[in-house]
């Protein structure tokens, strides 16, 4: 199999190594701090045992697993005959520039260098490169070893046939890329994810419910189906009809609680006080690291979960 450079062995760049690497990718992860690369490592080896123990390491065991990861000390030994550049680096943009410009300077001309950032459009990190036809953004959803949509994302100059090999690339790894025809901002994720805390906020904001009682609609509600099924596919099962069934019957009622979200929230505001102290009585500050681990123990089992499913009845 082919190798994979990661650049940047932060929190996104040891979740793409456990990705890249029990898909039978060699990997070799390089950062600017030098011991950071080696931390990496020495996280994924805390993480492997439980994902080996859900069934969530491709098959492989977890020596293979940590055999294929390789932190190296300079970035040229990253780049040697890498098939993929998974760029890990900060969301500031004149660092993201000056590092796609050495990762477009030094890769093989038929690399694709991908960033994973969630909020920096490509076109502004590879305008002007010699090679920025080769250049997306492939933003996963962190850990992306748990949550395997990843948003591919064109710049306006990128190569379709770099889009396709990045399609097939990410899928051959076990991801499931959201394919993305041009940029904006906020790619697909954040933006609904933006839509939705609005409204929780402003609910919280005008005092019509509390920000426990959201969590739990969201946790205890929506979320059990949209685990297996998005929003288009929801309404074209809740209504007997299909989708245009379900636009019939409800489009004046979304109509006019769409007229009604016209205001703002502010978040940083006096709703923040309030959604910080709930949060704090559930989970106080110092317990926040601990509930991290649960919140990925738990990801890992619905990941689990939804491999079988998927596999005994398909997707």
């Amino acid at each position: 199999m082919s190798a994979v450079a990661i650049v940047g062995a932060g929190l996104i760049g040891r979740a793409f190594a456990i990705t890249f690497a029990r898909a039978g990718r060699t990997v070799r992860l390089w950062d600017p701090d030098p011991a950071a690369a080696p931390g990496a490592a020495g996280f994924i080896a805390t993480v492997a045992d439980d994902l080996a123990a859900n069934d969530l390491l491709g098959g492989r065991t977890v020596a293979e697993v940590l055999a294929a990861i390789h932190p190296v000390t300079t970035i040229e030994a990253a780049l040697d005959g890498a098939e993929w550049v998974q760029e890990c680096g900060p969301e500031r943009i004149e660092p993201k520039r000056e590092t796609f410009a050495a990762l477009d300077r030094i890769a093989a001309p038929d690399t694709i260098l991908a960033s994973s950032t969630s909020g920096l459009l490509p076109s502004a990190f590879s305008e002007g490169l010699p090679g920025r036809a080769r250049c997306v953004v492939a933003h996963p959803i962190n850990p992306p070893y748990l949550v395997p949509a990843v948003e591919l994302v064109p710049a306006p100059w990128t190569d379709p046939d770099v889009m396709r090999r990045a399609e097939a690339f990410l899928r051959e790894v076990g991801q499931v890329p959201l394919v993305m025809t041009r940029e904006i901002d906020g790619f697909i994720m954040n933006r609904l994810q933006g839509a939705l805390l609005e409204e929780a906020f402003r609910l919280v904001a005008e005092g019509y419910a509390g920000p426990e009682d959201i969590d739990r609609g969201i946790a205890d509600g929506l979320a059990l189906r949209w685990s297996f099924i998005g929003p288009f596919e929801t309404i074209d099962l809740n209504a007997p009809g299909g989708v245009a069934d379900y636009v019939a019957r409800y489009n004046d009622l979304y109509a006019g609680i769409f007229a009604q979200s016209q205001t703002r929230a502010d978040w940083t505001g006096a709703v923040l006080d309030t959604v910080t102290a709930q949060r704090r009585t559930v989970t106080p500050q110092d317990g926040l690291a601990e509930r991290q681990i649960w919140r990925d123990r738990r990801l890992m089992a619905l990941r689990a979960h939804k491999k079988l499913a998927d596999d005994t009845f398909g997707r």
